[in-house]
């Protein structure tokens, strides 16, 4: 066990304010899951009457603060905890990025300081009261992911959304994502395929740039019986927008890519709500 039932119960307690939880996961590294939870973040919080909270547990490669607009800021402390960077009145972030002096430090931890990080996350920020916490995690099935789980509770957290891109090197590393969330028992909102073709903004022609030798992520979905959540087109204008700390929707209303994007979030409201729904039944 990770850490002790009296902790957990503590943790659990502490995210009773939190009334829908998402996670980002991939298998695969490089795949966009954190433009995602940003563009995810985003787009939750453009309904102003909603708080939305982004927790980065990518200890390694934190790059939230800069696809936030927030490198450089630190946390302060208050005597509720640690308040969270707002990037809106109703868009908070944390990460490990603004506990390092610099963004070319390089954290070097074992296991059990991750843990430990991740725990102080969830107990001493003080989000206040948030409709969404969006999770954006590291690559694979490690430490990270499994104390999340364990310390958020799989019951209580909504989903988890699966990024992808359309190549079979991705895929396989994203099956065993799928298999990690039956294992532990999460429940999947769906699959994202990014990178999913490029139309030549000249030309207009579609190229796929990463070919979906074995189907893409619509076959693989079939076969595990898992919704596609919808492809997001590649538009430089994403990496951009990233680099610039800027949210890519609101940069590039007219881009294909923004639609997909809007269309995919719509869904995973839908899914959260009726979760709630189902919740309140059960209580």
């Amino acid at each position: 066990a990770l850490s002790s039932a009296a902790e957990v119960a503590g943790l659990r307690e502490r995210l009773r304010s939190v009334k829908h939880t998402v996670l980002v996961l991939s298998g695969k590294g490089g795949v966009g899951k954190s433009t995602f939870s940003a563009l995810l973040a985003h787009g939750l919080a453009a309904d102003e009457a909603k708080q939305v909270a982004l927790l980065d547990i990518d200890i390694c490669g934190p790059s939230i603060p800069k696809m936030m607009g927030l490198e450089g800021e630190q946390v302060h402390q208050s005597g509720s905890g640690w308040s969270p960077v707002y990037v809106e009145e109703n868009l908070g972030v944390m990460s490990v990025g603004f506990l390092l002096s610099s963004p070319d430090d390089a954290v070097i931890w074992k296991g059990p300081k991750k843990n430990g990080l991740i725990k102080q996350f969830l107990r001493d920020v003080d989000w206040g009261e948030i409709d969404y916490l969006i999770v954006d995690t590291p690559p694979g099935t490690s430490d990270e992911h499994l104390s999340i789980v364990q310390y958020i509770g799989a019951a209580h957290v909504d989903g988890a959304v699966i990024i992808t891109t359309p190549q079979e090197v991705s895929l396989q590393d994203v099956r065993k994502e799928i298999n990690f969330c039956h294992k532990v028992k999460l429940p999947i909102i769906g699959v994202v395929e990014n990178m999913s073709g490029f139309v030549c903004p000249k030309c207009k022609n579609e190229s796929q740039i990463f070919p979906p030798t074995t189907g893409g992520a619509e076959k693989m979905c079939q076969n595990l019986n898992v919704s596609l959540l919808g492809k997001v087109p590649l538009d430089p204008q994403i990496a951009k927008s990233c680099d610039n700390g800027q949210s890519f929707l609101s940069e590039a209303p007219e881009s294909p890519a923004t639609s997909s994007y809007r269309s995919i979030i719509q869904r995973i409201q839908e899914y959260c709500d009726q979760h709630h729904f189902k919740e309140e039944k059960i209580i």
